[in-house]
This record gives structure tokens, C-alpha cells and sequence, in this order.
């Protein structure tokens, strides 16, 4: 089951990485949050329309979690398009993936327990091919930070708090109907948040003309749909089976995926660096799945959350 689980994390990783492909030219004509308003909207309107008779089990304990993992979502949706507007994107790809690292060591305090040491070894080289491969050769330095560098770091650390809590409640809860309300309070955040966010940079103002082009009518329904609902119904559903700190390697999948469906799609060009990120990423991955196999007796490579 883990093994199935790990390439539904993948299949979400790649659904995530095609919508930058996707996304591309909508932004021109819908604003980032508005943009997030919508996607999560479609999503939980359809999740909870497909699932409707599961709708009676709801309690208390799903919407005060379902409202701190919207909480957490949107503040990562927020500050990673805030950041790439003062950052480059490679570099705002790059330091997004800093969950890779934030989720063993939040976790190690959080349940007690040390990760082995391959869990941090497989992160950290998991994290060099990331940059390897996201980070453009346009002179930008990793060192040179500033205000999108930080808020962009800060995303990085919401998403890993998003991969700990949900594998904290999933345990005990309904991935589908905790989807579903995670989806409703992160769109209600974004449609409370937009009319106050003017920046037409950030959040250009949202426009009837322009939500009815075919193609902002496609890449909201790709965003609604597959790229919220589906995907994160698999990462809801799979991180029950996978440990969360694994679970956070293969989701930051999603940059390779951008990079590649980027060279396929947009025609964009590989650099032996990039190439050399990729191989190392498969070293990680690699690392990270074989080596609690070869480990008698141990049956998570990773810290368990204990309720989720």
C-alpha cells in the first residue's frame, strides 16, 4: 500500500507541475488571489457535491481542522505569489522547496522522535538537485536575499506545517470530507482577502470579460479540478499510508515537473547542470525508499504523526 500511495503523491507532484504550463496566460487576465479564490471554490463546491452523503459525518473536530490547514494553505498560496513578485522564479521555485527540510526537523521536536539518518541525508541532497535544476543561470546569487526571498521562505514553511498537520489528522478523520473543508476555509480566506490586496501586480482586478476566455475557462477548471481537488484528495489520502517527511520529498516533485512539462510544452532549454539536479533528485529518491526496505524490523523510514 505504501509503495502505491508514494506514486499517488508522484501523480499530484506532476498534476501540480503541469499547471505552471497551464496557468501561464491566465494570470494576464486573472489576478493570483482571485486566482486561488476560484480554484479552491471549484474544488470544494465539486468534492462535496460528489461526496454529499459522507456531508453528515462533519463535527466540530473537522472544521476547527479543516481551518487550520485552509489557514496554513492559503497563507502558503499568499506568500508564495507575493515573493515571486519581488524574487525570480527559479529562485522563488527553489526556496518553496525549503519543506523538504522543515518537515523532519519540525517533526523531530513536535512527536519525539528522531529521524533516521538517511531521512536527513536524502532531504539535503534532495534539496541540492532541486536548486540545481529550478535555480536559472541568470546571474542571481542563493546568497543575495531580499524581501521575495523571505517571503517566499516563509511559504516553504507553511507548506511543511500543512504536510505535518495533515498527517497528524488523517488518522482519525475522512481525508475526503477534511479535504473538502480545508478547500471551503482556504476559499474563503482568498475571496475575503482579494478586494483588499489592489497591487495589480499581485492581484489585478478580477473582470467578468476575462473569466469568460476558453482559455482562463480551461486553466480554472485544470486548477479546480485536478490540480486542487484531485491532487490533494491524493496527497489527503496518501500521506495516511506514507510517512510525512517521505511524503514531502516526492510532493516537491512539482518543481522538477514544472521544469520538464516547461521544456516540453514552452520549448525551454536544458542546461547539463539541470541534468545533474535531476540525478541527484533520483539519488534521494532512491535513498529515501530503499533504504528502510534494507532495515530489519523497521516499518516507517520516518516520524509517524499520531493522529491523522
Amino acid at each position: 500500500m505504501e509503495t502505491v500511495c508514494s506514486a499517488g503523491i508522484v501523480l499530484a507532484a506532476a498534476i501540480w507541475g503541469f499547471a505552471f504550463v497551464i496557468v501561464k496566460d491566465s494570470l494576464a487576465y486573472v489576478g493570483a488571489i482571485w486566482m486561488i479564490a476560484i480554484r479552491f471554490t471549484i474544488a470544494a463546491l465539486l468534492l462535496m457535491l460528489i461526496y454529499c452523503r459522507r456531508l453528515k459525518c462533519l463535527n466540530a473536530s473537522y472544521w476547527k481542522h479543516g481551518f487550520i490547514l485552509g489557514t496554513m494553505i492559503f497563507l502558503a498560496y499568499a506568500f508564495q505569489t507575493v515573493g515571486c513578485d519581488y524574487t525570480s522564479a527559479g529562485k522563488n521555485a527553489f526556496l518553496t522547496a525549503v519543506y523538504v527540510i522543515c518537515v523532519p526537523l519540525i517533526s523531530w521536536p513536535l512527536y519525539r522522535k528522531r529521524p533516521a539518518w538517511y531521512v536527513f541525508m536524502a532531504a539535503i541532497i534532495f534539496f541540492v538537485g532541486i536548486g540545481l535544476v529550478a535555480v536559472k543561470e541568470d546571474g542571481d546569487s542563493l546568497l543575495e536575499m531580499n524581501i521575495g526571498d523571505i517571503l517566499t521562505l516563509v511559504c516553504g514553511v507553511f507548506y511543511g506545517l500543512h504536510i505535518i498537520f495533515i498527517a497528524r489528522y488523517d488518522e482519525s478523520e475522512d481525508p475526503v470530507l477534511l479535504s473538502a473543508v480545508q478547500f471551503l476555509f482556504t476559499a474563503l480566506w482568498a475571496w475575503l482577502a482579494s478586494p483588499f490586496i489592489a497591487n495589480p501586480a499581485i492581484n489585478r482586478p478580477l473582470e467578468l470579460n476575462a473569466l469568460l476566455r476558453p482559455g482562463v475557462i480551461f486553466s480554472m477548471l485544470y486548477l479546480g479540478v485536478l490540480s486542487t481537488m484531485v491532487a490533494y484528495l491524493l496527497q489527503n489520502v496518501c500521506l495516511k499510508y506514507v510517512p510525512s517527511s517521505l511524503g514531502s520529498l516526492f510532493m516537491s516533485l512539482e518543481a522538477v515537473f514544472g521544469v520538464v512539462f516547461g521544456m516540453i510544452f514552452l520549448h525551454e532549454e536544458v542546461s547539463p547542470r539541470m541534468l545533474l539536479g535531476f540525478a541527484l533528485i533520483f539519488a534521494a529518491i532512491v535513498m529515501a525508499e530503499v533504504f528502510p526496505k534494507l532495515r530489519k524490523g523497521e516499518s516507517s523510514p520516518i516520524v509517524t504523526a499520531p493522529c491523522r
